[in-house]
């Protein structure tokens, strides 16, 4: 199959000398579903915010058959859809249905196309009834939902999802979960959370001090539990 995501030889360091990524190099075809793990300060957010050039490191990124420069961030940025650990970040408008029509009216689409827009990507999360609700009155799992809706009515092609179970009860967990299978789109997902990995990812990539420890099968990796705890991780 063909890569959708390619990173090669991707290495970042902030401004005061410390060094996040040290030469990450991965792929993802086509419907992969991948959990990206590891211990805090391993550099997986900061992997994330590569992928749509909110951040710039040295190396190659290419979404499709296209290499990410600042010339065509716009684009990427439109494939590429980013779902932060926070709703709060995502969600700025008075009502869930301008939060999730916000990116296609940018896009500059017509109305009539904004409006299915919006329509399918609550339908996908399973919040067609909160159309009108006030985003702010929200629960935090709710919350979680609509901001995946506002990335999808922008019809990336790859969904990043940082920590998604993260502050969520186990009813909303469950429900995340359900809508993370049944999501027929390309995602890589950063989490804590072994037991999502365990049960919704067959391949899982390891990352730790800005490096790629191990990129596998799920089940083999965690059943290595000597290998898990070197990196900060517990078996499921």
């Amino acid at each position: 199959m063909t890569d959708i995501i390619r990173v090669q030889d991707l290495k970042f360091s902030y401004p005061d000398g410390h060094t996040a990524l040290r030469g990450v190099s991965f792929a993802l075809c086509e419907g992969d579903k991948v959990a990206l793990v590891g211990p805090n300060g391993a550099g997986k957010s900061t992997l994330m915010l590569q992928l749509n050039g909110i951040l710039e490191g040295q190396g190659e990124i290419e979404i499709g058959n296209m290499r990410l420069t600042r010339d065509n961030l716009p684009v990427i940025r439109a494939l590429v859809g980013l779902v932060f650990q926070n709703p709060d970040d995502q969600l700025f408008s008075p009502t869930v249905f301008e939060d999730v029509a916000f990116g296609p009216l940018h896009m500059g689409l017509p109305e009539d196309t904004v409006l299915q827009r919006v329509d399918a990507a609550l339908e996908s999360v399973r919040m067609t009834s909160y159309r009108d609700r006030l985003s702010h009155h929200l629960s935090v799992g709710e919350k979680k939902r609509i901001a995946i809706a506002t990335v999808l009515s922008m019809q990336p092609s790859i969904l990043v999802l940082d920590e998604p179970s993260a502050g969520l009860d186990p009813r909303a967990r469950r429900t995340l979960i359900n809508l993370l299978r049944d999501l027929p789109i390309t995602m890589l997902v950063s989490t804590h959370d072994m037991k999502l990995v365990q049960e919704l990812f067959p391949r899982t990539i390891v990352m730790d001090e800005g490096l790629i420890a191990a990129d596998g099968m799920t089940k083999d990796i965690l059943e290595d539990e000597i290998f898990l705890n070197q990196h900060g991780l517990e078996k499921p």
